[in-house]
């Protein structure tokens, strides 16, 4: 991979990310145009990084108040009883931003172990780009339809383990590449009432440790490897991350400012109109479904 192709790549990272339009479908799609080929699941996990790494700036204040909110109830700051200590007592909570702490830990529980289950799948069948085509259609049909049902009457303090596990769950659906991990969440807030804001902002806490952790892991993994047997070298990857960190920090701001006033349908029909691009480069042989085919 050239630095050029790293750029590209970066590019394309950041700018969909944070959208419900696939962002590892992207990577998929794109490196094989421009010729790199599929750059990996493990090149998609570490320029994930830069990303995250834009969420942890952009939300720096509300991160760093949960965190020290958590802690504080933790310590048994905010009471003796056992439930008061992890921030949540009897009846309505008495500090929303330590049980959101609580909330993200166990919304991050199935992507983890499915994506330990699943990992040799992640890496290889499922980045078959018939199989992107279909989850790109099939989940934006799924998003149109929670998004014109979505009620718009719960925000984030409205949030219940049960809540957090379906979010988490939903999550874990974009380990196949064309499902969207922020389009899954956002999904299943608007099916649960959710405002589009509200599903978006959680999104992007519950990415947090998800993304974070599955980039270090896979950067530990690939020391040594890069450069190798066709994978990305140190110097591609580290220029695509940088790229995505200060083009996903921008698409952050917009996103945000696009969901608290339009619908979704926009990226529904984007998604659509992709993976019959996708079909017909494939038909006429332009792209191969997987890599090295």
């Amino acid at each position: 991979m050239s630095i050029w192709e790293a750029i590209v790549l970066g590019l394309v990272q950041g700018l969909t990310e944070f959208l419900p339009v696939s962002s590892s479908a992207h990577l998929r799609i794109v490196g094989e145009l421009i010729g790199s080929g599929d750059p990996g699941a493990a090149f998609t996990a570490i320029t994930q990084i830069g990303t995250e790494v834009a969420v942890l700036l952009y939300f720096r204040n509300d991160i760093k108040r949960i965190c020290v909110h958590w802690w504080r109830a933790v310590r048994g700051d905010l009471g003796s009883d056992w439930k008061s200590r992890i921030g949540m007592p009897e009846g309505r909570a008495k500090d929303p931003d330590a049980l959101m702490a609580w909330f993200i830990a166990l919304g991050s529980i199935p992507i983890v172990v499915l994506g330990v289950l699943f990992q040799d799948a992640i890496e290889a069948p499922f980045r078959s780009l018939w199989v992107i085509a279909a989850t790109l259609v099939v989940f934006a049909l799924i998003l149109d339809w929670a998004d014109r049902r979505g009620a718009n009457d719960r925000v984030l303090t409205d949030l219940t383990p049960k809540h957090a596990v379906f979010f988490g769950l939903a999550q874990a659906m974009a380990l196949v590449p064309g499902v969207s991990r922020s389009g899954g969440t956002i999904t299943a807030g608007r099916l649960m009432g959710y405002s589009r804001e509200a599903s978006a902002r959680y999104s992007f806490f519950l990415a947090v440790p998800a993304v974070l952790g599955s980039g270090l892991y896979q950067l530990g993994k690939s020391v040594g490897d890069f450069g190798t047997a066709g994978t990305p070298g140190v110097a591609a990857t580290l220029v695509a991350t940088i790229v995505a960190f200060v083009v996903g920090y921008v698409v952050i701001i917009a996103f945000l400012k696009i969901v608290s006033t339009y619908s979704y349908r926009p990226f529904v029909i984007y998604r659509i109109a992709l993976a019959a691009v996708v079909v017909l480069l494939l038909v006429f042989g332009v792209l191969h479904p997987l890599a090295g085919a």
